[in-house]
């Protein structure tokens, strides 16, 4: 009799367990992208990693963008620019939250 009792607790404990673990929403993770930027456009960019991968990234309205030499700009990089980027990984799709990035060619009147 104890024995059944122990399973049949044992059985709900586990049943409980898959339950929860099917109902938890999908985790957002944090993931930094370094590399170039191969393209860009207003809804994506595609960054070619130090690594040699090509990796396609979103970009919405709230992305920040942070220009190395000019710090107060919020004007997005261009094809050729080093970037690293902070991105938000749910669903396996990457969202870029903030892009830092070095110009490899600068402005007229700019300096490094």
């Amino acid at each position: 009799m104890m024995k059944r009792t122990g399973i049949m607790i044992l059985g709900l404990i586990f049943f409980g367990w898959l339950l929860t673990a099917q109902a938890a929403p999908a985790e957002k993770t944090i993931l930094h992208v370094m590399g170039t930027v191969t393209e860009i456009d207003k809804k994506h960019m595609v960054v070619k990693t130090t690594k040699g991968q090509l990796v396609s990234l979103n970009l919405t309205k709230d992305v920040r963008f942070k220009n190395k030499h000019h710090p107060q700009s919020n004007e997005p990089p261009t094809v050729g620019d080093h970037v690293i980027i902070e991105a938000t990984k749910q669903n396996k799709v990457l969202t870029a939250n903030v892009v830092h990035y070095s110009p490899m060619h600068l402005a007229p009147n700019a300096s490094p």
